[in-house]
């Protein structure tokens, strides 16, 4: 999709952070945008963001992980922009304790916004992308789409489903109108770590203080996302470390998980 401009744009997670950074490089390329999130107080602070642009923005609060509301979500979409063309399914969330730690609940809370709001986003909005002329699917995964690590057990688990899931979903597509990109960044400063689950707040401080010191901006992962529509990318790498993982995975696919063992947030708590 080389011309962005007079396009309509779908971001979940817009409320902050990737989400926020995306509609705002979206926006100075003239897409008109729907942002949804779960929390209405912050799509209101990133339209306020967008006013200098004057690209048409809506407001839809949703729980990506519920079906119904995502359900009826593209018909509210097209009632106001009379298409989509581009869905980025950015919202997710993190639960950082070790696997025995982790309650069943963590698993079906984390599972149901970074996977199944995945599924959700591409579903619904489909018949309405398949009608496009050119249309595109952003699905944000992660480093540990490549490689398990400790502590992060359902934040791995979902990010590998969703490189599977949009690798499949691009085989699928590939004589259609439809692009689809997996992103996968490295450490991200947004404010995942201000809502991650945790056993002890210390770990939280922990992850804090990782994104402070080595963590990339968010516009970083825009930037990725916008190259990956702009050339029907499947998959867009961003950060020197998430280059690296994927690397060493190739290269030594076993042995890597010594490494990994040493990518533990939780050791210092």
């Amino acid at each position: 999709m080389k011309v962005l401009r007079d396009r309509v744009a779908v971001v979940t997670g817009a409320g902050s952070g990737i989400g926020r950074a995306t509609v705002e490089r979206l926006a100075r390329e003239g897409c008109s945008l729907a942002l949804v999130d779960i929390d209405a107080e912050r799509l209101i602070e990133t339209s306020k963001a967008l006013e200098a642009t004057e690209v048409k923005v809506t407001l839809h609060t949703a729980d990506v992980a519920d079906p119904t509301r995502m359900a009826a979500l593209p018909a509210e979409v097209v009632a106001q922009h009379g298409a989509v063309h581009i869905v980025v399914n950015n919202a997710g969330v993190s639960v950082l304790k070790t696997f025995e730690q982790h309650t069943l609940d963590d698993f079906q809370w984390l599972v149901g916004i970074n996977f199944w709001g995945v599924i959700h986003g591409c579903k619904f909005f489909l018949p309405e992308l398949l009608k496009a002329d050119e249309a595109h699917i952003v699905n944000v995964s992660s480093m540990f789409g490549f490689i398990g690590v400790p502590g992060q057990s359902s934040y791995c688990a979902t990010k590998f489903a969703v490189r599977g899931f949009s690798e499949s979903l691009w085989a699928e597509l590939a004589a259609t109108n439809i692009g689809v990109t997996s992103i996968h960044p490295g450490g991200i400063a947004t404010n995942i770590d201000k809502t991650v689950r945790v056993m002890e707040e210390a770990a939280r401080e922990n992850l804090t203080k990782m994104f402070e010191q080595y963590g990339h901006p968010p516009d970083d992962v825009a930037k990725a996302i916008l190259l990956g529509i702009r050339k029907r990318k499947l998959r867009v790498i961003v950060g020197r470390e998430a280059f690296a993982v994927e690397w060493l995975k190739r290269l030594m696919p076993v042995s890597v998980h010594r490494l990994a063992k040493r990518m533990n947030p939780l050791t210092s708590v």
